[in-house]
């Protein structure tokens, strides 16, 4: 009992923070801190406008669909976004993972009959903020699992659903707690991974992942400067030029978001450091990373820009695609060899099924339009067509490569080089 008093006791009830709805000045703490994300900012920007008019009205009751869910590749600042947020409204911020949770208790509490039992991960992180307006940021949405004990993202739905939420029933507390006041933020990879009834009720925000210049941008606004600083380093001991860093982006990272850019800087400063160290140095000269001393410390490049393989650009039966991939996106050629033999088509390449189905429905579509495209009808008997898509040991799977398959078996057939700056 006395455990139980000690909860209901610690979990706020009334104590809440002053809400700060300055919309410049939390404009200017979302550009301080993330550079793009357009979008995102703006949606949240609006959000601030609606409850800044509510309270103004006096209206206490939260505006609906304000459950925000960003999605978008790891390394895109999805997370600190969410803190972000806070700190603009003036906001407690906690952050609960529930990344692999497969147990019901964990979100809705434990019945106090068991031995050793405890409120769930809600209750826990607003007695953490201590107050009853925090922003609460629920982290890898997408990647709750269920089994036998029964489903945490069932249990959810009465967190993240402004009508119930009011009246959310923790098994520990046993009692109606309201948290229609706290802000909610989800976060997710994969935005199929997401069950259908919790997408129902948050609003889905997309977060694409970052172009090259805006890399560079990121880079010298907040990896560089932050990671001179965690190394002991003074300011402008380290100076990149702008050629150097998109050779570092190019050729040492390919990913959505800056996660490995950050390791490979990381990498870079701590070189320096390391000289700084041996040298002795007194005074605080400048090291200039020119592309040479970035290749002596980062190693040989590991990733080339596929599009400029010369030998690619005049093969006939070669044909550009794009593949979409979970942590951004990725060029994907496509290679068609036609042979005398028995009619039949061949793939390779690890493909999935439904990729499978599209080479399929693109041979059919070039067999029965064959008039249109001026092929004899006599040309598909013994012949056999290999498709290979490179990289074997990748599963390769989608549902739109049709047109880039039937692009790649014409132009073999009319021995036409496709053209390499065009994909599909």
């Amino acid at each position: 009992i006395r455990n139980y008093l000690d909860w209901m006791v610690s979990v706020p009830w009334t104590q809440k923070t002053d809400d700060n709805f300055d919309l410049d000045n939390a404009k200017k703490i979302l550009d301080e801190d993330h550079y793009g994300l357009d979008k995102p900012k703006d949606r949240v920007l609006d959000l601030l406008a609606v409850l800044k008019r509510l309270k103004e009205k006096d209206i206490i009751k939260p505006p609906k669909g304000q459950i925000l869910c960003f999605v978008g590749p790891p390394g895109v600042g999805k997370t600190s976004l969410g803190r972000s947020i806070a700190r603009a409204l003036n906001r407690k911020f906690v952050r609960i993972s529930v990344g692999g949770v497969r147990d019901e208790a964990e979100i809705r509490g434990h019945r106090r009959t068991y031995i050793g039992a405890l409120p769930g991960k809600i209750i826990q992180a607003m007695k953490k903020a201590g107050t009853v307006n925090p922003v609460i940021l629920i982290d890898e949405i997408d990647k709750m699992s269920s089994d036998f004990r029964g489903d945490p993202s069932s249990a959810m739905l009465e967190v993240l659903d402004p009508e119930q939420n009011q009246t959310f029933n923790d098994h520990y507390l046993d009692i109606d707690y309201d948290l229609s006041q706290v802000l909610f933020i989800t976060t997710a990879n994969v935005q199929y991974q997401i069950p259908l009834p919790l997408q129902d009720r948050m609003e889905i925000i997309e977060m694409r992942s970052y172009l090259d210049f805006e890399k560079l941008q990121i880079a010298k606004r907040h990896i560089i400067p932050k990671e001179i600083e965690e190394h002991g380093l003074d300011a402008g001991m380290v100076d990149f030029t702008d050629d150097v860093l998109l050779r570092i982006i190019h050729d040492y990272t390919r990913e959505a978001g800056v996660r490995n850019l950050e390791r490979e800087l990381s990498t870079v400063i701590r070189k320096v450091t390391r000289k700084v160290v041996t040298e002795n140095k007194k005074t605080n000269k400048s090291v200039k990373i020119t592309e040479e001393l970035a290749r002596e410390y980062l190693g040989v490049p590991r990733f080339r820009s596929k599009l400029q393989d010369e030998k690619i650009k005049s093969r006939v039966g070669s044909v550009t695609g794009l593949a979409w991939t979970s942590v951004g996106g990725d060029v994907l050629y496509i290679d068609v060899t036609v042979m005398k033999g028995s009619s039949k088509l061949t793939l390779t390449g690890q493909l999935g099924d439904v990729m499978k189905e599209s080479v399929s429905a693109g041979y059919s579509y070039i067999k029965a339009n064959a008039a249109k495209f001026k092929i004899p009808a006599t040309w598909f008997k013994d012949k056999e067509i290999h498709i290979h898509l490179p990289e074997g040991a990748i599963p390769k799977d989608g549902p739109s490569a049709g047109i880039t398959m039937i692009m790649a078996m014409l132009k073999k057939k009319k021995k036409m080089p496709a053209k390499t700056d065009v994909a599909m």
